[in-house]
């Protein structure tokens, strides 16, 4: 068998003696763990706890969410093919993976994706290196289960799936600061989930005093929940900034279980979003929902294959601040429960400290 390991340069790690830095890279192991997929146990109707925002918060959110995107040229980018599509739909397709098996929220999934994004949108990958992409994706989906969970596994334990790489603890801790440092450790992400009870009780579908229209509120937030997460799987929604996506998914689900709404009379209640934007993802709404009756789809999650844990991990390089990717004689090998594996899979990786993270790959 090949030698599944990536080579480690001695005295050229990241430090994370930092306490900030260390408070967010070790935080998964304040929780004892086991081995075992992640059971919840009781889950409630409204699986994400939602805030009540007053108008002030809601203004305060809405200003401060442009500073949480990708760069505005990302979606282009990856329309016209200067991006790779690909990357962000391998990255997706194991994060769902990873989500389903640990039982996670969606919150996690929607903000590993936003972090995701907002790095490939600064940041080019190099060509040819999927394992880069693997790291990224697992970096990202380790973040979001920070901010969003309660109790998380030992980090390396995230890769599940059968991934054709996997990576020792401190490797994937060292991705992590190069996303959260690109980021600005910006990590506090207004998703539309934060905005959804805001708009639903904008457009008079509020709970009410009694226990039924309580019971009938949740399930159209069930439902938006649900909603948003579909949204994530392609690319036309980058384009809708967090507020606007809840506030067409309110009046979408609205339209399912209220009789007769006015969507125009809907649209003239909420402020500080553009009326044009939102009827846009609107209708890229009512596309999806269709597209994915058509296909039979019923499953909004989009996450429920069956997976199973990579306890095995090769030892893995990442230099603090910065990566240069160069071929050299070697070979750094995949996961050990790949079994097609090649001497020329792919080429050992050394690093260079003196260049920008990813090589020659400038910050956009």
């Amino acid at each position: 068998m090949a030698d599944n390991s990536f080579d480690s340069s001695e005295g050229n790690g990241l430090s994370i003696d930092d306490p900030e830095i260390a408070s967010v890279l070790t935080e998964e192991m304040d929780h004892p763990w086991n081995d075992e997929a992640l059971s919840f146990g009781y889950r409630r109707s409204v699986p994400i706890d939602l805030p009540s925002l007053t108008e002030e918060n809601f203004v305060l959110m809405v200003e401060e969410e442009k500073s949480h995107l990708p760069k505005d040229d990302y979606l282009v980018r990856l329309r016209t093919g200067e991006l790779d599509m690909s990357v962000r739909r391998l990255a997706l397709d194991w994060i769902l993976k990873a989500h389903s098996h640990y039982g996670f929220g969606e919150l996690t999934i929607y903000l590993a994706m936003n972090y995701l994004d907002r790095f490939l949108s600064l940041f080019d990958l190099p060509e040819g290196t999927t394992w880069a992409a693997q790291l990224l994706a697992v970096a990202c989906f380790s973040i979001g289960a920070k901010m969003a969970e309660i109790r998380l596994p030992p980090i390396e334990y995230l890769q599940v799936g059968d991934p054709k790489y996997v990576f020792e603890a401190n490797t994937i801790e060292r991705m992590e600061l190069i996303v959260l440092t690109t980021l600005n450790w910006r990590m506090h992400s207004y998703t539309p989930y934060a905005y959804i009870d805001y708009f639903l009780r904008k457009i008079n579908v509020g709970g009410g005093d009694g226990n039924d229209q309580e019971l009938a509120f949740d399930a159209l937030i069930g439902k938006a929940v649900n909603l948003i997460l579909s949204t994530i799987k392609g690319i036309d929604f980058l384009e809708f900034k967090p507020s606007e996506i809840a506030a067409a998914v309110a009046i979408f689900v609205a339209e399912e279980n209220i009789q007769a709404i006015d969507t125009e009379k809907a649209m003239s209640g909420l402020i500080l979003i553009e009326k044009e934007r939102v009827l846009k993802c609107h209708k890229l709404l009512k596309d999806l929902t269709l597209m994915m009756m058509m296909s039979g789809s019923t499953d909004t999650n989009m996450a429920n294959a069956s997976v199973s844990l990579v306890p095995h991990s090769p030892n893995g390089v990442l230099e603090a601040a910065s990566l240069n990717f160069r071929s050299d004689e070697g070979t750094v090998g995949s996961c050990p429960s790949s079994s097609n594996n090649t001497p020329d899979d792919a080429n050992r990786i050394k690093l260079d400290t003196e260049t920008s993270p990813f090589g020659n790959n400038s910050q956009k």
